[in-house]
């Protein structure tokens, strides 16, 4: 299996385009194809605080329709369902600006873009799965013990990571660092916490750069294992990045 994973893009449209460029991937179509039938892969928060979380939604959906992706949702992807779907969810942590742009298409727009999402949320795992079990993309990780369950704990794991339930004094969610306990055979490819640089611990990559903070979005490629970055054209935000040594 030849697939680019990549992270957190969370409406950062243009930094997609030129990381796909980068990865060798045509736009021609008006899609990014590869010549040598590589896939692409989401981690999920595909929307959220960038500029254009509905262009995102529609490229990877249709990637997705045409088998020329994965993708497993993150928890920005799980509110923005609810929130579609009718649920009352608070419209903020950058919800906002992903219902701004959904609130300014014309009618028939909307409903386009909305069937797109949820068709994509509803039909895609809660993690992926694949060549044959080496390779696992889950939006915040998932423990080796976890792998193959999809009840209510890993699913707050696997979209929110090991939460305590408690908060840092910036405001941080506290999570414990299931990575360097992580001693399994397959690759999982995560991302939801943001750090300046990759990280890879036994055979996890954190691949969340902070494409949307200011850092950068970047792809992990398979089986390679190489990581493939481009700049972020967003203002630096260095209170939103956490540091490795803190995780």
């Amino acid at each position: 299996m030849n697939i680019d994973i990549i992270g957190d893009i969370h409406g950062c449209f243009p930094e997609f385009e030129e990381l796909t460029r980068k990865l060798g991937y045509s736009w021609e179509s008006g899609l990014p194809i590869h010549p040598d039938n590589r896939i692409l892969g989401f981690v999920g928060d595909l929307t959220d605080r960038g500029p254009a979380s509905v262009r995102v939604i529609e490229t990877v959906y249709d990637l997705w329709e045409r088998k020329l992706a994965y993708y497993a949702p993150g928890n920005h992807c799980n509110k923005l369902y609810r929130m579609l779907i009718g649920n009352k969810v608070k419209i903020n942590n950058g919800l906002e600006t992903t219902a701004a742009e959904l609130n300014a298409l014309d009618t028939r727009d909307y409903k386009r873009v909305k069937k797109k999402f949820v068709t994509l949320y509803e039909q895609s795992p809660l993690y992926q799965v694949l060549d044959g079990g080496n390779l696992i993309i889950a939006h915040a990780g998932i423990r080796e013990d976890y792998i193959g369950k999809y009840n209510s704990k890993v699913k707050t794991f696997v979209l929110y990571g090991d939460i305590t339930g408690a908060s840092d004094i910036d405001g941080f969610p506290i999570r414990r660092d299931w990575a360097t306990h992580y001693h399994g055979k397959p690759w999982i490819i995560y991302g939801h916490t943001p750090t300046k640089e990759v990280r890879i611990v036994n055979h996890s990559a954190n691949i969340d750069t902070g494409a949307v903070f200011g850092g950068a979005l970047t792809a992990f490629r398979y089986p390679e294992k190489e990581t493939v970055s481009v700049p972020s054209s967003m203002p630096f935000i260095t209170e939103k990045f956490r540091r490795i040594e803190d995780l």
